[in-house]
C-alpha cells in the first residue's frame, strides 16, 4: 500500500505544479462546483496509477488542481463506492494520495434520504457523527504507522472547528443547513420502509452509500473532516414513494448551488 500511494502521488505531482492545501470530494450529481475551480490541470483516473475508475454515470471519474477562493485544492469529481464491488481499501485509496500530497483538511459532499422529518428534500445538512453499517472497515487489515494508529479514535469524527464555521457561514448567507447524524449502508439499493424506520430509531438523520469510509481514513491519517448532505428523498414518508436515480440527481443539481455556496465560504474563511 505504501508503495502504491507513492506511486499515484508521484504521477500527480508529474501533472501539477499544484500543492493541494485542502481535498474536496463531489457526490452524485453534486460535480458542478467543479465550475468554480480555476483549474490548472485535470487528470483523468484512467490515467493515476493504482486508482480505481468510477462506475457510477452521475461521477465524471476525474481529478482536478487549482484554486478556489485563493487556496490550492485537488478536487475528486467523482468517487467509489462499496457497491461497485471495490474493497474500502480502494475506495478510501484517494484520501491516503491526497494525504501524501499535502492536505490540511478533506471536504465531503454526498447525496442522500432523509431519516428525520424535520429535515425535507433539498436541503443541507452537516455531519456531526456517522453510524457505520457497512459490513467492512477500511482500516481493517495491516496497520501501517506512517499511515495513522492502530486504533484511532472516532470521538470527533468530524471536526467540530469546521462544523462550527459551517454553520455560521450558513447564518451570515441565509441558507438552512442542519447538523446530524450519518447512516452509511452498502447499496446499492434504497431501503425498504421498514428499513428507513429502523435507521431512524438507531440514531440516523440521514441515509446514504458513502462518505464514512473516507471520513475514517482521514481521521486515521490525522486529516481533518467536514462533510456536508444533499437530501434527495424523504425516506419518513408513509406510504414511501418510489425513486429513481434520475429524480435523486435531479434534486441535488437542483440544491447543490447552496452546497457550492456553502463549501466556498468555508474555505474561504480559514
Amino acid at each position: 500500500m505504501l508503495e502504491q500511494i507513492k506511486e499515484a502521488a508521484a504521477y500527480i505531482q508529474s501533472k501539477t505544479a499544484v500543492k493541494p492545501q485542502y481535498g474536496i470530494i463531489l457526490g452524485t450529481g453534486l460535480g458542478a462546483l467543479a465550475a468554480e475551480i480555476e483549474v490548472s490541470d485535470t487528470i483523468s483516473y484512467t490515467d493515476i496509477p493504482h486508482f480505481p475508475v468510477s462506475t457510477v454515470e452521475s461521477h465524471s471519474g476525474r481529478l482536478l488542481m487549482g484554486t478556489l477562493e485563493g487556496k490550492a485544492v485537488m478536487v475528486m469529481q467523482g468517487r467509489f463506492h462499496y457497491y461497485e464491488g471495490y474493497s474500502l481499501q480502494q475506495v478510501t485509496f484517494p484520501v491516503r494520495v491526497m494525504k501524501a500530497l499535502g492536505i490540511e483538511a478533506l471536504f465531503i459532499s454526498n447525496a442522500c434520504g432523509a431519516l428525520n422529518p424535520d429535515i425535507k428534500k433539498g436541503d443541507l445538512m452537516v455531519l456531526n457523527d456517522h453510524i457505520n453499517l457497512l459490513p467492512d472497515n477500511p482500516l481493517r487489515g495491516k496497520n501501517y504507522d506512517e499511515l495513522g494508529p492502530r486504533f484511532p479514535d472516532m470521538s470527533q469524527p468530524y471536526d467540530r472547528k469546521l462544523i462550527a464555521l459551517a454553520m455560521q457561514k450558513a447564518q451570515d448567507i441565509d441558507i438552512k443547513v442542519h447538523e446530524g447524524v450519518y447512516v452509511v449502508v452498502p447499496g446499492p439499493n434504497l431501503e425498504t420502509s421498514a428499513e428507513y424506520r429502523y435507521l431512524r430509531i438507531i440514531g440516523g438523520d440521514v441515509v446514504g452509500m458513502s462518505t464514512v469510509p473516507e471520513a475514517l481514513v482521514a481521521v486515521h491519517a490525522g486529516i481533518p473532516v467536514m462533510a456536508v448532505s444533499v437530501i434527495t428523498d424523504e425516506g419518513y414518508l408513509h406510504p414511501l414513494p418510489k425513486v429513481t436515480v434520475a429524480e435523486v440527481i435531479e434534486v441535488a443539481s437542483k440544491a447543490e448551488p447552496k452546497m457550492t455556496r456553502l463549501i466556498k465560504e468555508v474555505i474561504a474563511a480559514l
